[in-house]
């Protein structure tokens, strides 16, 4: 006999940013899993309508970048997943100030004008989960990463923020800090960081990106996915302003 699938967020409208690919694609993924209608926002429009397409959703590309842009988003949603990021590796000498404030606009503003936008329904509705996906970078520095590194702190205390004004209306607010993931993102990262580190490519992943980690691994974006899901569902309504640490035991050591 074939088993009905569990869906307790069926009837709920996901909205997951950097959706098109990795943790993204893979939260996106897991939420249509467990019910939600989802939509995928990347500003890699081909790359979002394929991963809709696949899970039954919708898409929308949008230059999170571009305020005025997400101010006009025409979605309301139950569930807010902030995953869209990028990174940028130099010496703070060297880090270009308006790729520092592009950084900033994209990790940090963005999801405080998406919260901004999208806070309102869910209050009015009594139910909202956001869950905004840190890094461990959140909690510990890196050198050559001052706007992700800072980026990703604002991050940890703006959803802190949204915790405590959306307590006793039904909305919770979260982080999740994978360590080193599995992604795009950390494979565009060797080359640059072989050049700032001056060692091979070969040597990155050992000597730079898992250097602090016990566990010796890159995080799969399912193991982020799953946490993701978790949060959104049912028994979580205490579960708020936390932040969840998946980071191989990086921040134990």
């Amino acid at each position: 006999m074939q088993e009905t699938p569990v869906t307790p967020l069926a009837d709920r409208t996901a909205l997951v940013t950097g959706g098109a690919s990795g943790i993204g694609a893979a939260v996106a993924t897991r939420l249509a899993e467990l019910g939600a209608h989802v939509v995928v926002l990347d500003l890699d429009d081909e790359g979002a309508a394929k991963v809709a397409a696949a899970i039954g959703g919708e898409s929308r590309g949008l230059d999170l970048t571009d305020g005025a842009a997400i101010d006009a988003l025409d979605v309301e949603a139950d569930i807010l997943v902030n995953n869209a990021g990028i990174q940028h590796v130099a010496p703070i000498e060297e880090f270009d100030p308006e790729r520092f404030a592009l950084i900033h606009r994209l990790m940090l503003e963005a999801p405080f004008r998406l919260a901004r936008r999208l806070l309102p329904g869910m209050y009015e509705r009594g139910w909202g989960r956001l869950v905004h996906v840190s890094s461990v970078h959140g909690h510990r520095a890196s050198p050559y990463k001052a706007a992700y590194v800072s980026a990703k702190h604002g991050l940890e205390g703006l959803s802190k923020v949204i915790a405590l004004e959306a307590a006793g209306k039904g909305v919770t607010s979260n982080t999740v800090c994978p360590g080193y993931v599995r992604t795009p993102l950390v494979e565009g990262q060797i080359a640059a960081q072989a050049q700032t580190h001056g060692i091979d490519e070969s040597e990155v992943l050992d000597e730079v990106l898992l250097s602090r980690t016990p566990v010796k691994r890159l995080v799969d974006p399912e193991e982020v996915a799953d946490l993701v899901g978790y949060l959104c569902g049912p028994g979580t309504a205490s579960i708020t302003g936390s932040s969840f640490l998946l980071d191989g035991g990086w921040t134990a050591a």
